[in-house]
């Protein structure tokens, strides 16, 4: 695809009531359907009706905060994709799985499941967690380090893509005269012997409509850069600059490149977050009403689960001191990327505690913008056209009001820029994205050996 013609990706990632932490207490929000398959498939529906590339569910296999502050008991992701699956037609169905709690089988033929009965628009986002309170409900003490985790991520990933492979595209036969089902020289065992896994195969389902289901990654660690760029094709990343922006985007594109990838099949998504309203002052009114509604202990809670970083301390009118963020830098894990992201903020704008918590309370680091339409559309096309962004995961504050609002003013906008599809032109998940299907890794081994025996 040219520089010309290349296209925006757009994802609603849904999160509830809204990605502001205060957005459950606005009075016009639907807390009481934070549990209803209901709500989500209605803002998946709407999201298809604006042609958007995916949905999107973050997860994590326990509560996400201790504190009871905001809705934290979420329904399976997996399983709400193959509800909303059922419910729409064309628009991308991706769920975060971690490597560290699941075993390869039972995952691969879950999203395999979902991918097949989808038509082809599943998408896995591959996180190994990193909570030791979640490790304790899996009878484990511990998470293991960031090194141990990703280089069983990297193990994990291998066995489910054999497994997701194993059978050929022409395995299946359906042969009523010959009284064939499949072709067993196309369906492959994998024996998987390795560090952390041993797992014989073949999966038990047929190969998915577009190949396997696409892997994302959300990772921007040093461990998670390195790999994202081996394998993720999609990458939700978090900047608040279009300069930090760049930045991540060169160097996922370039580490890529060093191993051998395309770059363009590395889709580098930022999130953003926007308030909007038919004028700038309209937006931030409603960015500042929903923010007063925030419960400081809450968000402090959340900084110092990102890396220890204690605030509470502090008059909330007090200015954040930036020694408090030393050593932020040396990124070992994606908590202390995501704090590194706070440490910037701090060095640049040097807020008050009660603007840094509010800054954090709408994206959680994401980059969060209050404007018009004509704003936000801005902003969006300037990152895709100056190398900081292939598209954007968007996170609307408030659901489902302004994620009606996005679809509804600025979609429309990036349309008529001719940077966003006016209708879907395939009916996968890689098709919006415009990634290839993928060859199985056992394509031809029967045809090889059949050419032997001759």
């Amino acid at each position: 695809m040219t520089k010309k013609n290349r296209q925006l990706s757009l994802n609603a990632f849904l999160h509830d009531t809204g990605h502001h932490e205060a957005s459950w207490r606005h009075a016009d929000s639907s807390v009481e359907r934070a549990h209803d398959i209901e709500f989500y498939i209605e803002q998946a529906q709407a999201a298809e009706a604006a042609k958007l590339d995916a949905i999107f569910f973050a997860d994590s296999p326990g509560l996400w905060s201790a504190t009871p502050y905001r809705p934290t008991a979420h329904l399976e992701p997996i399983t709400r994709l193959a509800a909303i699956g059922a419910r729409t037609q064309r628009i991308g169905l991706i769920a975060t799985a971690s490597t560290t709690f699941y075993e390869p089988y039972n995952l691969a033929r879950l999203f395999s499941s979902v991918d097949i009965a989808s038509g082809g628009r599943a998408g896995w986002n591959i996180v190994t967690t990193q909570s030791d309170s979640v490790a304790r409900n899996f009878n484990l003490k511990q998470i293991p380090s960031p090194e141990e985790r990703y280089a069983r991520a990297q193990e994990f990933l291998d066995v489910v893509t054999k497994l997701w492979d194993s059978w050929e595209d022409d395995a299946v036969l359906a042969d009523r005269a010959s009284g064939l089902f499949f072709d067993p020289e196309k369906v492959h065992a994998i024996n998987h012997v390795g560090t952390y896994y041993q797992v014989e195969g073949a999966l038990a389902a047929p190969r998915s409509p577009q190949g396997r289901p696409v892997y994302v990654q959300a990772g921007s660690s040093n461990e998670g850069r390195a790999f994202a760029a081996r394998n993720a094709e999609a990458i939700f990343t978090a900047h608040q600059t279009i300069g930090d922006a760049r930045a991540f985007y060169d160097d996922i594109k370039s580490r890529a490149v060093k191993l051998g990838r395309n770059p363009d099949h590395v889709k580098v998504l930022p999130g953003i977050s926007p308030f909007l309203g038919d004028t700038e002052a309209e937006a931030k009114e409603l960015q500042d009403h929903i923010n007063s509604l925030t419960v400081p202990a809450y968000g402090l809670a959340q900084l110092e689960g990102l890396g220890g970083v204690s605030l509470g301390h502090l008059d909330l009118d007090e200015e954040v001191p930036l020694e408090l963020f030393a050593g932020s830098g040396d990124v070992l894990d994606n908590n202390r990327s995501r704090l590194m992201v706070v440490a910037n903020i701090v060095e640049r704008d040097r807020p008050t505690l009660r603007q840094l918590l509010h800054r954090l309370a709408g994206g959680r680091g994401h980059n969060v913008v209050a404007g018009t339409p004509l704003q936000v559309a801005d902003i969006i096309t300037e990152w895709f056209e100056n190398g900081a962004a292939d598209g954007f995961n968007v996170m609307p504050p408030l659901y489902p009001q302004l994620l009606d609002a996005f679809t509804a003013t600025v979609v429309p906008i990036l349309q008529d820029r001719g940077l966003f599809r006016t209708e879907y032109s395939g009916t996968t998940l890689r098709d919006h994205y415009g990634l290839p299907r993928p060859d199985s890794l056992y394509a031809g081994v029967a045809d090889e050996r059949e050419a032997e025996l001759v």
